[in-house]
This record gives structure tokens, C-alpha cells and sequence, in this order.
């Protein structure tokens, strides 16, 4: 688009009644960056389009997205407790959200509702910015079995990793999970840690910061990482979780959480608008409100 066509993104000209909205969904939503990243990415490409939050209760999956077709909203990220109830609910699902049975990016197309994960991929292109990791033919051991950990399992697979492991405190969706991972797949133990060239936290417990090395409740003991390893919390609050800082001491590559954040919402943004989107862009603009 020309300079002098583009939409002036400020108020009061903008947005008007012809922007186009995307969004999100979740409980709770108000912290949610989605919304900075995406319109992060509009301004890049001269789109008049505008991205906010929707808080949306639990139990109310089937209106919002009847919202979505009556407001013909282009596009909607989903976030927790949304993601398997919505993928019950859409027109059409990718082969990947079926594998997983929920979705995190759902598409206003032709008429329809299309479901898809972006995490799994979103996590694959963080790791390939962020640690020039390549997971082909690696060993990699994935802690938790919910839906991040199950998006990487699958992810890591699909990748060719040689083996993925799975730790999880309940057995049997510890099996669940690892079974996404076909024939490379496997229920493990702490041990199994050391020997991985990718250790991957999916859990929720870097959330809360801990005293000492940080591996809290971890079913393993952080002080078993080493040089060699790279190491991925996927929680992006706090950047630097603690066993980040002690993987970064025991002269691992250490990888935070918010990469996938930023991945995953580049490939939704591309599923709605059919456009190469400017991934660095979403990154200048999640670094320009960390040191705001």
C-alpha cells in the first residue's frame, strides 16, 4: 500500500467502522500481549485492522465464537479455558489441532471457522531464532503433559527428534501425551534429563519464583543441567524464571518462554491476513514495553 494510502492508525480517525478486528479470548485476558503483537504487526504492514481482548468466561466458548460469525471478526488467538471447547465448536480443523483436539487460532474463512495450533510450530521457530536449535535426530525431554506440552511434543516429532521423553507427576497423561509422539515417544524419569540434548518446561511452575536453583516442584533437580544442553521454560512471566538462571549457570542455553509467544502469534496473523508478517516487528514492539 502507497504511503499516502495508509490508514492513520491514531485516534480519532482510527479505527473506524471498516477496520477489520481480530482478537482474543481468554479468563483471564487483560495481561494478555496478543494484542500488542498483533497490531504491532498491522502497523508494520499498513493494515487497517485493529486487535483486542475479549474476556470471555468459562462455559461461554459457543457464544463467542457465534459472536465471531455474526461480526464476521477475521480472526481470534484462544487462550485458556477456551482451547478444547472451541475446538469442539469450529467448521474446520487443521490435521494438527486434531491430533491435539484443541485450538489456539481460529480463522473467519469463506464463511466457515477454521481451527489450528500454532504453538507447536511457534515454539519450533523460537527455538531456531533463539538457540539455532534444530531438533532433527535430538533427544529431548518434555516436563508436563497439558496442552503447551502436548503442542511441543507433537511439534518436536514432526521435527524428527529421535526421542521425546515425557516427565510428568501423573503416569497416565504422561503416557497420553508421550503417545502424540508416535514410535520416539516415551514415559521417562529424572534421569532421562541429563541425557537430553532439549529440556523443555511446560508447565505453569516458573510462574512463581522460588529460593535456590529454582526447580521447585520440577520432577528433576536443576542442577543436573550441563553445558551442551538448551534448556526452553515455556512461561514468558517472569522472562527470567529460575531454572533459566540455573541452566544459564550450569553453562546451558537457556530459552524463555515469550519466543512462542511471539512465533505463534506471527503464524496466526499470517492464517488470517494471507501476508508475510514481520516477525522482528513483534519483537521490537514486546522489547520497547519490557523497558518502558
Amino acid at each position: 500500500m502507497p504511503e499516502d494510502q495508509k490508514p492513520t492508525r491514531s485516534s480519532p480517525t482510527w479505527p473506524t467502522a471498516a477496520s477489520t478486528v481480530v482478537g482474543v479470548m481468554g479468563d483471564p485476558v487483560a495481561h494478555s500481549l496478543s494484542p500488542l503483537l498483533h497490531n504491532a504487526a498491522f502497523d508494520a504492514l499498513g493494515l487497517d485492522w485493529v486487535s483486542v481482548a475479549f474476556p470471555v468466561a468459562a462455559g461461554h466458548s459457543a457464544a463467542a465464537l457465534e459472536g465471531i460469525r455474526v461480526l464476521k471478526i477475521a480472526g481470534l488467538s484462544v487462550t485458556m479455558p477456551h482451547k478444547e471447547d472451541a475446538y469442539a465448536l469450529v467448521d474446520e480443523t487443521t490435521p494438527v489441532a486434531r491430533r491435539l483436539g484443541a485450538v489456539n487460532c481460529v480463522t473467519w474463512r469463506d464463511g466457515s471457522l477454521v481451527g489450528d495450533s500454532t504453538d507447536g510450530e511457534g515454539f519450533l521457530a523460537a527455538l531456531r531464532r533463539d538457540a539455532g536449535f534444530d531438533p532433527d535426530a535430538k533427544r529431548c525431554a518434555v516436563i508436563g503433559a497439558g496442552g503447551a506440552a502436548r503442542a511441543v511434543i507433537l511439534a518436536l516429532a514432526g521435527a524428527g527428534a529421535a526421542e521425546v521423553v515425557v516427565l510428568n507427576r501423573t503416569p497416565a497423561r504422561a503416557e497420553v501425551a508421550a503417545a502424540l509422539a508416535g514410535p520416539v515417544g516415551r514415559v521417562g524419569s529424572a534421569a532421562d534429563v541429563v541425557d537430553a540434548e532439549l529440556v523443555v518446561q511446560a508447565t505453569p511452575l516458573g510462574m512463581a519464583r522460588r529460593e535456590g536453583s529454582g526447580s521447585g516442584q520440577l520432577p528433576f533437580d536443576a542442577q543436573s543441567l550441563h553445558l551442551g544442553q538448551v534448556v526452553a521454560d515455556l512461561v514468558y512471566h517472569p522472562r527470567q524464571t529460575p531454572l533459566l538462571e540455573a541452566a544459564r549457570a550450569r553453562g546451558a542455553v537457556a530459552v524463555g518462554g515469550l519466543g512462542m509467544l511471539v512465533h505463534q502469534a506471527a503464524l496466526a496473523l499470517e492464517r488470517w491476513t494471507g501476508r508475510a508478517v514481520p516477525v522482528e516487528a513483534l519483537w521490537a514492539a514486546v522489547e520497547a514495553r519490557s523497558s518502558g
